[in-house]
């Protein structure tokens, strides 16, 4: 539920971000043996030279004849920073909607969705068949469908990108930084630092709301 008229949007990165030293990835792939090699490939992708496509495909991989049934439990030990359910109930009292835009797994977002309240999520796909994981990526999606869904998502609000804030780290975050009003590099990487409206570090979540709040001032 989101309110008739909201103020703004507030788009939140997972990995990095939300999952603080590790990526939701890693994480699982440590439960499917190849936690060694996608973390590798990851640091491969931040210094840019791989594609996210490349990471995809070779995590995917190490998902087969998984079960989807395993992944919830799984997902319960996810590293996470502190204040994440505080700063989504703060974005809906003050009139943004807080989405999770990600690159990380499908099965992740909807997870952190569910727990916390998020309006929404994107990210890839795994495929599945029968309830079990073929190694296979279902839908692809990298740092440059990011701002595409999350503008297509504030349309669909009636908000245009001014009123959009995003909340990032790194490299995958960059396309959505250039496409809102409000950046905030929290915990963040150099290049996005230098991207970002703001840099905040924290070890709390709730150490951005006083940059978003200008989401909330501005509008009043």
């Amino acid at each position: 539920m989101v309110s008739s008229d909201p103020a703004g949007a507030v788009f939140f990165d997972v990995d990095g971000t939300l999952v603080p030293g590790t990526s939701s990835s890693v994480h699982l792939a440590g439960f499917l043996g190849h936690r060694e090699e996608l973390a590798e490939a990851e640091d491969a992708y931040a210094a840019g030279d791989v594609d996210n496509r490349q990471v995809s495909e070779l995590d995917a991989e190490g998902w087969r004849g998984a079960h989807e049934d395993q992944v919830s439990g799984w997902l319960d030990g996810l590293p996470l920073v502190s204040g994440i359910a505080e700063t989504v109930a703060w974005c809906r009292h003050n009139g943004l909607v807080p989405v999770l835009a990600t690159l990380a797994w499908s099965p992740v977002g909807r997870y952190l969705t569910d727990r916390f309240g998020f309006y929404a999520f994107s990210g890839p796909e795994l495929e599945t068949v029968g309830g079990r994981f073929t190694g296979r990526v279902a839908r692809h999606f990298d740092e440059y469908d990011k701002p595409d869904v999350a503008l297509a998502q504030a349309r669909e609000l009636g908000l245009p990108p001014r009123s959009c804030g995003a909340v990032g780290d790194s490299r995958s975050d960059l396309p959505l930084f250039a496409s809102v009003g409000l950046s905030v590099a929290f915990n963040a990487s150099a290049g996005a630092r230098r991207a970002a409206t703001v840099a905040v570090d924290n070890d709390d979540l709730r150490g951005v709301l006083p940059v978003l709040s200008r989401l909330v001032t501005a509008t009043r």
